[in-house]
């Protein structure tokens, strides 16, 4: 028997493991080259168009998309590796991440046939940027409580409203826009909300940056103006936007980037430990620990999306323990670094400690997903 909050998983397959190889020989030869430097949380801050079409070329972009949208027809378990592999080098993925994490899904679960050819191929070749449209100012990630409103105009819809820590919306082409079409029903909260295609570069859109502590820009608020959305860009079914919003937070939730985002630090660290320059600790063992652990628990989400079962509340599990496994790696490496450790691993450091304070941002706080998993085991 296995735990109702993970799905069983299976064991390895050889394929999949011939495909990790081949990643990490050709992200060896993309170091080694000067391609890209290792970083840390690199999947939401390193911006690299060109390291993704890289990617694109080679089939590693837009896996599970079928190939008659231009995509490759391949598995989740099969994207999976890859992604693993990317995160553990610290590759600058973020152009694709959110086209090619949830998007490109929620488009082939919910999307018409022509959104599907207009967006989906583009997505597979590395040339179309997705964000998300999902957070608001004072909503936290309550999102029954969100604000942007939907009206119904001639030909379409138009929409109002502020989206907060939009991720890459300064780069991005478009975002699925959570909103509410209908009055709010206090007993039925869930009740009336929908999701816009809004593209952003439409009349009324407007991205102001949010910095971080280092002046780094990939935080967005991004306000919507009476934006235009016509008829053809309305993702699913009016009203159902809550069913099509929990779905969508499966894949945004369960990946691997939830505990693999400092993991370049970790492996610094080891490193720094077995060439004698800092001291041993028996906590990096303990956090090797926790990281097996949340691998089998988001390989197991993973196999369980192949199958289309609902994974909200393992994904919910994998992103509130992979939080405090990557603060904690942040945490681990700071207290052990000192001024005779290399340049690079103070920088991964410092780097680390510049994004702890947003890791409890991403994909809802703490509070929120054990709502969910409590709800999910029958608890009240």
């Amino acid at each position: 028997m296995h735990s109702p909050l993970v799905p069983a998983a299976t064991t390895p397959d050889p394929a999949t493991e011939a495909l990790r190889a081949e990643v990490r020989a050709f992200l060896r030869e993309q170091i080694d080259a000067g391609a890209f430097t290792p970083g840390v949380d690199t999947w939401l801050t390193r911006w690299d168009p060109a390291f993704t079409r890289a990617l694109a070329d080679r089939g590693w972009v837009g896996m599970t998309i079928p190939v008659e949208y231009g995509g490759h027809g391949r598995t989740f378990m099969e994207r999976f590796v890859v992604t693993e592999e990317l995160l553990a080098v610290g590759a600058p993925v973020a152009a694709q991440w959110v086209a090619d994490r949830q998007a490109a899904p929620s488009l082939l679960k919910y999307g018409t046939e022509d959104q599907k050819q207009r967006f989906l191929p583009g997505i597979a070749r590395g040339e179309i940027c997705w964000a998300i449209g999902m957070s608001e100012p004072e909503s936290g990630s309550d999102l029954a409580s969100v604000r942007t409103r939907a009206a119904r105009v001639d030909g379409g819809w138009s929409i109002s409203g502020t989206k907060l820590w939009t991720s890459g919306a300064h780069h991005a082409d478009a975002f699925f826009a959570l909103a509410r079409s209908a009055p709010l029903d206090p007993a039925h909260r869930h009740d009336g909300l929908s999701q816009f295609i809004v593209l952003l570069d439409s009349p009324g859109v407007t991205i102001r940056p949010i910095l971080s502590m280092s002046g780094d820009h990939h935080f967005n608020e991004v306000m919507l103006d009476d934006v235009f959305v016509p008829d053809d860009l309305v993702l699913g079914t009016i009203g159902d936007g809550w069913a099509q919003v929990t779905s969508e937070l499966g894949y945004e939730r369960s990946g691997p980037e939830r505990f693999l985002s400092t993991f370049t630090l970790l492996g610094a660290t080891v490193d720094e430990i077995a060439a004698g320059r800092i001291a041993a600790d028996p906590r990096v063992g303990a956090l090797v620990g926790r990281l097996v652990g949340l691998h089998h628990m988001s390989t197991a989400v993973s196999e369980a999306l192949e199958r289309r079962e609902r994974a909200d509340v393992a994904a919910s599990v994998v992103k509130v323990l992979g939080t405090a496994t990557e603060g904690d790696i942040a945490d681990l490496a700071a207290e052990l670094s000192d001024e005779s450790a290399p340049d690079g691993f103070r920088e991964l450091v410092a780097a680390g400690a510049m994004q702890r304070p947003g890791f409890t941002l991403r994909g809802g706080t703490s509070e929120i997903l054990r709502g969910v998993i409590a709800r999910g085991l029958g608890m009240r």
